[in-house]
């Protein structure tokens, strides 16, 4: 079975213009599994079976050694920083990061990191801040060196804007100078990769570990990979466990986001040249995120009035803030010829 078997139930018109990936019914995932049951062989506390078939996959995407499972993202963020760090305390990451922001202090609470941030409301950190913090770090009284440095690649906060890849080289190749280790938040690496046309082995060749989600365009109902060096990620299953992240059985995720994985560049590639037409035609209307992915804003009047007759018209669009919907892009605009999409929301103002 292809991706497209997945894309949507019969006869689905429905373009889903809000999220990352294309969200399954229970019922619709329901099916999906029973599909997938006869070539699935299952995990046993996430080890082996589908589960490890989708880490060897995920290792080769990514060009690198190892994988493990991880059941979220926010412990596969944790458990690598914490890991590259060792005991050098300080990890740089965005301010904006989900890191950061988005999980309780939990590299601050479980294991006694501090996260130094940089580039508050931006989306990329320059080399000269990072070298700033490591000299200040090292120059103390008591010296507290920077044991790693992580980089969210797209930044959800920043509306899906990327870090500058530039940049990027930049920071990773001096951090590697300095013994720094480095991993890369790739939550929607693949996303990235689709617009800013930096394959994910491109990406990922820059970092020791990255984590990409398996639920956000893999459309698991949960879960994450992360990649790395075979030293360091094949006993990490322990550290999974130690936090509590060692499921019973995670293949009902691991069959549907590896048998997603099949053919999704393409597929998002074609969607997202759908939408350059689609924003094309729709002018002035659009305004788009600078270094921005598949996320962009249309500006409406009685945005209330617009998303209610945009959804009859089966463009599923998000609730408004302000004057804007934001506006995401996905598989699901595979569904419709460009012209069709643009005259549906034409036809909501």
């Amino acid at each position: 079975m292809t991706g497209l078997a997945m894309a949507a139930p019969s006869g689905d018109s429905r373009i889903l213009a809000s999220g990352d990936g294309q969200p399954l019914s229970p019922a619709a995932y329901a099916e999906l599994l029973r599909q997938l049951a006869g070539g699935t062989t299952p995990d046993f506390f996430s080890l082996g079976g589908v589960v490890q078939k989708l880490e060897e996959r995920m290792a080769e995407e990514l060009g690198k050694e190892a994988a493990v499972w991880m059941p979220t993202g926010t412990l596969a963020n944790h458990l690598a920083v914490r890991t590259l760090a060792g005991d050098k305390r300080r990890v740089i990451v965005q301010g904006e990061s989900h890191l950061f922001n988005d999980c309780g202090d939990c590299c601050q609470t479980l294991s006694g990191l501090h996260l130094v941030p940089l580039a508050m409301g931006r989306a990329t950190f320059t080399l000269e801040e990072v070298e700033e913090w490591v000299t200040r770090g090292g120059g103390g009284r008591v010296a507290v060196p920077i044991g790693a440095i992580q980089i969210e690649c797209p930044v959800r906060r920043r509306t899906g804007e990327v870090f500058d890849f530039a940049e990027m080289k930049r920071v990773t190749a001096w951090a590697r100078g300095k013994g720094i280790g480095l991993h890369l938040d790739g939550a929607r690496l693949y996303i990235a990769a689709a617009y800013t046309g930096v394959s994910v082995k491109e990406y990922a060749a820059l970092f020791d570990m990255v984590y990409v989600s398996m639920y956000k365009y893999f459309n698991a109902a949960s879960g994450a990979v992360l990649a790395g060096p075979k030293r360091l990620i094949e006993n990490m299953y322990h550290a999974r466990r130690m936090f509590g992240g060692g499921q019973h059985e995670a293949w009902p995720y691991a069959a549907v986001a590896l048998q997603q994985m099949e053919g999704f560049g393409p597929r998002l590639a074609r969607a997202v040249a759908t939408s350059e037409k689609v924003i094309a035609e729709l002018g002035d209307r659009v305004e788009r995120v600078k270094n921005g992915t598949n996320l962009f804003y249309l500006r409406v009047n009685k945005p209330e009035v617009f998303v209610k007759r945009a959804r009859e018209a089966g463009v599923m669009v998000g609730a408004p803030v302000g004057e804007r919907i934001t506006v995401a892009v996905n598989e699901t605009w595979n569904r419709l010829p460009a012209a069709e999409i643009a005259s549906r929301l034409r036809s909501a103002s």
